[in-house]
C-alpha cells in the first residue's frame, strides 16, 4: 500500500477517469488526475502513481507533464529525497479554469483571423464566427462564474 493509503483506482475512480477520456481528455492523464483526487494527501509521487495505477515510469512521467501544463497539479520538491511529489492544489478547478482563459483569446482570434479568409456568406465562415462569438462569451462569463463557485466554496 502506498503512504496515500490506496494499492489501486477505487471503481468510481475509474469510472471518473473514464468520463474524462469520453470528453476528450487523454487517457493517462485523466487516470493520474482521478488518482491523486482519491489519495488521503491530494499527492503522490511518480513512483507511487506508477503502482497504483499499473503504468511505466514513461507513461507517469507524460501524464503529470501534461496534468502540469492545463494547471491541475503541480511539481513539490520532498527535502532530503531526489523524488518529487505531484500535487493537487488547494481548489484545482479553479486554478485549471483560470488558466484556460488565454487559450480562449486564442481560440476567438484565430477564428476571426479564420472567418476573414472564408467567402462572405459561407456557411463555413457562419461557423467559425459562432466559434468565436463562443469563446468570447466564455471568456466574460468564466470571471462571473469563478467568483461565484469561490463564493459557494467558501460557504460550503
Amino acid at each position: 500500500m502506498t503512504s496515500s493509503g490506496i494499492e489501486r483506482m477505487p471503481d468510481a475512480a475509474e469510472t471518473s477517469a473514464a468520463v474524462l477520456m469520453a470528453a476528450g481528455f487523454p487517457k493517462m492523464p485523466a487516470r493520474a488526475l482521478m488518482a491523486l483526487v482519491v489519495s488521503e494527501d491530494g499527492w503522490l509521487t511518480a513512483a507511487e502513481l506508477s503502482e497504483i495505477l499499473g503504468a511505466s515510469a514513461a507513461a507517469v512521467s507524460g501524464a503529470v507533464r501534461y496534468l502540469q501544463t492545463v494547471g491541475f497539479v503541480h511539481r513539490v520538491s520532498q527535502p532530503g529525497s531526489r523524488r518529487d511529489r505531484y500535487a493537487l492544489p488547494d481548489n484545482a478547478w479553479y486554478v485549471a479554469s483560470l488558466r484556460q482563459n488565454p487559450v480562449y483569446q486564442r481560440l476567438a482570434d484565430l477564428a476571426d483571423s479564420t472567418a476573414s479568409s472564408l467567402q462572405e456568406g459561407s456557411a463555413a465562415r457562419a461557423r467559425v464566427k459562432e466559434m468565436g462569438a463562443f469563446y468570447r462569451f466564455l471568456m466574460t462569463r468564466l470571471p462571473e462564474l469563478l467568483d461565484e463557485w469561490e463564493h459557494t466554496r467558501l460557504k460550503a
